[in-house]
């Protein structure tokens, strides 16, 4: 993927993230470290958003993580912000 690539996916990620935390009132990792200690949803049909919201959440948690390698290559050939802005058409 390239730097393009995975920046299109986190905004992608982010604004699903955003629909979640409208629907239901909270943060993505509030969320987040309540689902990974085991927290069940209060209700039944929130099972499949919360399954969905999770997985979303780390994807998301990669693509950041996926950028940050690529600016760190970037950043040791070209260590100032003029040589990794990209102007796009």
């Amino acid at each position: 993927m390239t730097l393009h690539d995975i920046l299109a996916d986190i905004h992608a990620l982010e604004e699903e993230l955003l629909g979640f935390e409208r629907k239901y009132g909270i943060r993505s990792e509030t969320f987040n470290a309540a689902y990974i200690s085991g927290e069940e949803p209060d209700d039944d049909k929130w099972s499949l958003d919360f399954g969905e919201w999770a997985s979303v959440y780390r994807t998301w948690l990669a693509r950041l993580a996926d950028y940050r390698n690529e600016i760190q290559k970037l950043q040791r050939n070209a260590p100032s912000l003029t040589g990794l802005i990209h102007k796009t058409a």
